[in-house]
Protein backbone atom coordinates (compact mmCIF):
# COMPACT_ATOMS: atom_id res chain seq x y z
CA UNK A 1 0.00 0.00 0.00
CA UNK A 2 1.29 3.44 -0.92
CA UNK A 3 1.96 5.80 1.97
CA UNK A 4 1.53 9.55 1.47
CA UNK A 5 3.27 12.19 3.58
CA UNK A 6 2.23 15.81 3.11
CA UNK A 7 4.25 18.76 4.41
CA UNK A 8 4.80 22.47 3.97
CA UNK A 9 1.67 23.92 5.50
CA UNK A 10 1.58 26.72 8.02
CA UNK A 11 0.16 30.10 8.96
CA UNK A 12 0.40 32.78 6.30
CA UNK A 13 -1.08 36.22 5.83
CA UNK A 14 -3.53 36.94 3.00
CA UNK A 15 -1.60 37.47 -0.22
CA UNK A 16 1.23 35.24 0.93
CA UNK A 17 2.61 32.03 -0.56
CA UNK A 18 3.28 28.48 0.51
CA UNK A 19 4.68 25.42 -1.23
CA UNK A 20 3.25 22.07 -0.22
CA UNK A 21 4.97 18.74 -0.82
CA UNK A 22 3.61 15.21 -0.87
CA UNK A 23 5.97 12.26 -0.91
CA UNK A 24 4.68 8.85 -1.94
CA UNK A 25 6.30 5.55 -1.05
CA UNK A 26 6.97 2.93 -3.69
CA UNK A 27 6.99 3.21 -7.46
CA UNK A 28 3.26 3.49 -8.17
CA UNK A 29 3.45 7.28 -8.12
CA UNK A 30 4.74 7.71 -11.65
CA UNK A 31 1.98 5.52 -13.13
CA UNK A 32 -0.90 7.51 -11.65
CA UNK A 33 -2.56 10.84 -12.16
CA UNK A 34 -2.12 12.79 -8.93
CA UNK A 35 -4.18 15.42 -7.22
CA UNK A 36 -4.27 17.83 -4.33
CA UNK A 37 -7.44 17.88 -2.27
CA UNK A 38 -8.42 20.14 0.59
CA UNK A 39 -10.96 20.01 3.37
CA UNK A 40 -12.07 23.12 5.20
CA UNK A 41 -13.81 22.92 8.58
CA UNK A 42 -17.39 21.76 8.18
CA UNK A 43 -17.00 21.20 4.44
CA UNK A 44 -16.50 18.21 2.20
CA UNK A 45 -13.09 17.38 0.83
CA UNK A 46 -12.64 18.89 -2.62
CA UNK A 47 -10.20 18.30 -5.44
CA UNK A 48 -8.36 21.51 -6.30
CA UNK A 49 -5.52 20.52 -8.64
CA UNK A 50 -4.59 17.54 -10.78
CA UNK A 51 -1.59 16.48 -12.80
CA UNK A 52 -1.53 13.61 -15.26
CA UNK A 53 1.27 11.11 -15.78
CA UNK A 54 2.34 13.19 -18.79
CA UNK A 55 2.38 16.40 -16.78
CA UNK A 56 -0.84 18.07 -17.89
CA UNK A 57 -2.34 20.14 -15.08
CA UNK A 58 -5.86 21.24 -14.29
CA UNK A 59 -7.36 23.32 -11.51
CA UNK A 60 -10.59 24.11 -9.77
CA UNK A 61 -11.88 27.55 -10.70
CA UNK A 62 -11.36 28.74 -7.12
CA UNK A 63 -7.57 28.28 -7.34
CA UNK A 64 -6.89 28.73 -11.05
CA UNK A 65 -4.03 31.14 -11.78
CA UNK A 66 -3.02 31.23 -8.11
CA UNK A 67 -1.99 27.59 -7.57
CA UNK A 68 0.48 25.49 -9.58
CA UNK A 69 0.80 21.72 -9.32
CA UNK A 70 4.00 19.95 -10.34
CA UNK A 71 5.73 16.65 -9.72
CA UNK A 72 9.12 15.00 -9.56
CA UNK A 73 8.99 11.37 -10.69
CA UNK A 74 12.51 10.72 -9.41
CA UNK A 75 11.59 11.84 -5.90
CA UNK A 76 8.03 10.41 -6.09
CA UNK A 77 6.82 13.81 -4.92
CA UNK A 78 4.02 16.12 -6.02
CA UNK A 79 4.05 19.81 -5.15
CA UNK A 80 1.50 22.57 -4.86
CA UNK A 81 2.74 26.14 -5.14
CA UNK A 82 0.11 28.43 -3.68
CA UNK A 83 0.31 32.17 -4.31
CA UNK A 84 -2.00 35.07 -3.49
CA UNK A 85 -3.51 33.05 -0.68
CA UNK A 86 -6.94 33.99 0.63
CA UNK A 87 -8.63 33.24 3.95
CA UNK A 88 -10.97 30.88 2.10
CA UNK A 89 -7.95 28.73 1.18
CA UNK A 90 -7.70 27.74 4.85
CA UNK A 91 -8.01 23.96 4.99
CA UNK A 92 -6.16 20.73 5.53
CA UNK A 93 -4.49 19.79 2.25
CA UNK A 94 -4.04 16.20 1.11
CA UNK A 95 -2.64 14.54 -1.98
CA UNK A 96 -3.69 11.25 -3.54
CA UNK A 97 -3.75 9.35 -6.78
CA UNK A 98 -6.89 10.05 -8.74
CA UNK A 99 -9.28 7.28 -9.59
CA UNK A 100 -12.59 7.24 -11.45
CA UNK A 101 -14.58 10.45 -11.14
CA UNK A 102 -11.84 12.16 -9.18
CA UNK A 103 -12.11 9.78 -6.26
CA UNK A 104 -8.91 8.93 -4.36
CA UNK A 105 -7.19 5.61 -4.99
CA UNK A 106 -4.99 5.22 -1.92
CA UNK A 107 -5.32 5.60 1.83
CA UNK A 108 -5.11 9.22 2.95
CA UNK A 109 -2.04 10.69 4.57
CA UNK A 110 -2.23 12.96 7.59
CA UNK A 111 -2.53 16.10 5.49
CA UNK A 112 -0.94 19.47 6.13
CA UNK A 113 -2.77 22.42 7.65
CA UNK A 114 -2.84 25.71 5.77
CA UNK A 115 -4.18 28.71 7.64
CA UNK A 116 -4.52 32.07 5.90
CA UNK A 117 -5.16 34.82 8.41
CA UNK A 118 -3.96 38.27 9.35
Amino acid sequence: QVQLVESGGGLVQPGGSLRLSCAASGSAFRFNNMGWYRQAPGKQRELVATITTSGAADYADSVKVRFTISKDNIKNTVYLQMNSLKPEDTAVYFCNAIGRGGSPKWDWGQGTQVTVSS
